[in-house]
C-alpha cells in the first residue's frame, strides 16, 4: 500500500514562494510496473473539486502542468524516487487551497483525479494580499 505524506504548506505574502513535499513509500513494482509510476500534486479549496497542478512520469522524471498554475510551478522528485516536490512562485491569494500529492500505476491525463489510487492527508496553503 502506497502512504503518502505531505509537508511544507504555510501561510506567504502575494509574489512569495514555498516548496511542497511528498514523501513516497510501499511502492511496488510487479510485471514491470510501479504500483506509483505516476505522481501528481492538486489542489482545492472548499467545497470545489480537486484541480490537477502538475504530474510527473517517476521512471523518467519528465514533468507535464496543466494550465492551473504552469511557468509558477515546478515538480521534481529526489534521485531516490522517495520524495515528489513542487516548488510554487509568484503565489497569488487563488492559489489559496490544500494541496494533495497523488500518486497510481496508470498514465494519462494529469487533470483527472479519478486516474490516481492514492491520496495524501493535504498541506494548506494560504496566500495574502
Amino acid at each position: 500500500q502506497v502512504q503518502l505524506v505531505e509537508s511544507g504548506g504555510g501561510s506567504v505574502q502575494t509574489g512569495g514562494s514555498l516548496r511542497l513535499s511528498c514523501s513516497v513509500s510501499g511502492v511496488t513494482i510487479s510485471a514491470g510496473f510501479s504500483n506509483a509510476g505516476f505522481r501528481a500534486w492538486f489542489r482545492q479549496i472548499p467545497g470545489g473539486r480537486r484541480e490537477g497542478v502538475a504530474c510527473l512520469y517517476s521512471a523518467t522524471g519528465r514533468p507535464v502542468y496543466t494550465d492551473s498554475m504552469k511557468g509558477r510551478v515546478t515538480i521534481s522528485q529526489d534521485d531516490s524516487k522517495s520524495t515528489l516536490y513542487l516548488q510554487m512562485n509568484g503565489l497569488k491569494p487563488e492559489d489559496t487551497a490544500m494541496y494533495y500529492c497523488a500518486a497510481g500505476q496508470l498514465f494519462g491525463d494529469c487533470r483527472s483525479d479519478t486516474l490516481f489510487d492514492y491520496w495524501g492527508q493535504g498541506t494548506q496553503v494560504a496566500v495574502s494580499s
